[in-house]
């Protein structure tokens, strides 16, 4: 729909409709209108999520509370996250005890679900504070509980008897024996390898139905097995293994004889080095349907370091590729690919082991550029479409730029004025950063919060 330099692009999905209606009103047909221009017709009954002992989680990382904020804006059902301490996020990851009870509190309100990482591999001097670091989480009231370290396990079940435990995908869990195993020893969940096939999901779910199944379905992957990496600790004496990876895998790589160092040879015709280690990013949003039907019960999405705007593309993508599931929309989930492939900074995708074959790597370059720049987000918006955003990176007046609303619905706009929230001047533009600015745009109607803004920037 035009509408003075304004573009509306609805996909074919239940849009904005509240996650919390009850089945039978989500079992009409809705015919969804704006303005009389627009009229789109879709059987919402037909959604996967109809009841809620068929409904998959949309599983999102946190690494502060805007990230869970902005992850539960856009569809996410549950979050992960965890203590610099315990989780295997020591950088970038602005999480304490008193930051966990708001992320819990604010969550229950909203009937979403917390998930807290104790998935560290404990040396003897961590196992004295973990215990003490249990009992606070159970008073502040954590869904589950996620670990891989069996001692630690062992822990839990003796400070809280009663807490939900997932078991982490660093343990390594790949067969339906070691899924049985784990049942026998209290483990309500298993965060799958990403080694695993999707035949091996089938026979683990066969073989031990009443397990429920994690899987990630969408970000960075390791090359090394299961994360199990030693280089980070090697180079700078930093630990993959207890959450402080520098990610020696992205650097670049040259070969050098031992006695002529300062001659070295690029393995690949590429200026900055090579990138032999550098695996390409996971993306299944095209094998949802097929991971349900196998058997898994919850979606994750990695990526607690990276930024609001990631996690509103992905969540709001894979939300609405998840109503799809089992609807024949084949042409609408190639097109939230797409948009994942040329809207994101990414390293290029793969399937990874789903299908039996080798995870891909890049070797050609550390990521794939886009076109598009994350340029702001919603703080506050007003009935008349006024909207107050924050701006990252930079912003322009005659600028072209998409809003990436809930659920991933699109709305397109201009940017024909930019008015300073502070002190109510035009500006011509405006900047992250350091300068830190927040501005008043016209949008032509109300957004919700946390929505975020891109420019095409080329």
């Amino acid at each position: 729909m035009e509408r003075g330099g304004t573009s509306v692009f609805l996909p074919l999905c239940k849009g904005e409709i509240k996650r919390g209606l009850e089945e039978k009103k989500l079992s009409k047909l809705s015919k969804i209108s704006i303005k009389g221009k627009i009229s789109i017709e879709s059987k919402i009954s037909k959604i996967s999520m109809s009841k809620d002992k068929e409904k998959v989680e949309l599983l999102a990382p946190a690494g502060n509370l805007e990230k869970l904020k902005t992850a539960f804006a856009y569809g996410a059902d549950a979050v992960y996250l965890g203590a610099a301490d315990f989780s295997l996020r020591v950088r970038i990851n602005q999480f304490n005890l008193g930051r966990i009870r708001q992320a819990v509190n604010y969550a229950h309100k909203r009937n979403k679900k917390v998930y807290l990482t104790l998935n560290i591999f404990a040396h003897n001097r961590d196992l004295k504070k973990i215990p003490g670091h249990i009992k606070k989480l159970q008073e502040i009231g954590a869904d589950a509980l996620i670990a891989s370290d069996p001692g630690i396990i062992s822990l839990i079940k003796k400070e809280w008897p009663g807490a939900e435990i997932h078991l982490s995908t660093q343990a390594n869990c790949l067969n339906w024996e070691a899924v049985r195993f784990w049942k026998q020893n209290g483990v309500k969940r298993i965060i799958l390898g990403r080694e695993v096939t999707l035949e091996d999901i089938k026979e683990i779910k066969k073989k031990v139905p009443d397990m429920e199944l994690e899987y990630f379905v969408h970000g960075a992957m390791c090359m090394a097995y299961s994360g199990r990496c030693f280089l980070s600790q090697y180079f700078l004496g930093r630990s993959a293994n207890l959450g402080d990876c520098v990610q020696p895998c992205r650097w670049r790589y040259f070969i050098s004889e031992e006695k002529r160092p300062e001659n070295p040879l690029e393995i690949e015709e590429d200026k900055r080095g090579s990138y032999i280690l550098n695996s390409r990013d996971l993306c299944l949003i095209d094998y949802l349907d097929k991971l349900k039907k196998a058997g898994v019960d919850s979606f994750k999405i990695e990526g607690r370091n990276k930024s609001v705007y990631y996690l509103a593309n992905v969540c709001g993508a894979y939300r609405q590729a998840l109503d799809y599931a089992g609807l024949e929309r084949k042409e609408e989930i190639k097109r939230l690919k797409k948009e994942l492939e040329e809207k994101l900074v990414n390293r290029g995708y793969t399937t990874g082991f789903l299908l039996g074959e080798t995870a891909e790597q890049n070797i050609g370059n550390s990521h794939i550029d886009s076109d598009w720049e994350f340029c702001g987000q919603v703080v506050k918006s007003y009935p008349e479409g006024k909207t107050e955003v924050k701006v990252h990176n930079s912003l322009k007046r005659g600028e072209l730029v998409e809003i990436i609303k809930p659920f991933y619905n699109v709305l397109r706009i201009k940017v024909d004025k930019i008015i300073n929230a502070r002190n109510g001047q035009e500006m011509t533009e405006a900047h992250g950063g350091g300068s830190g600015d927040v501005v008043l745009l016209d949008i032509g109607e109300e957004v919700s919060e946390y929505c975020v803004l891109r420019r095409k920037v080329c």
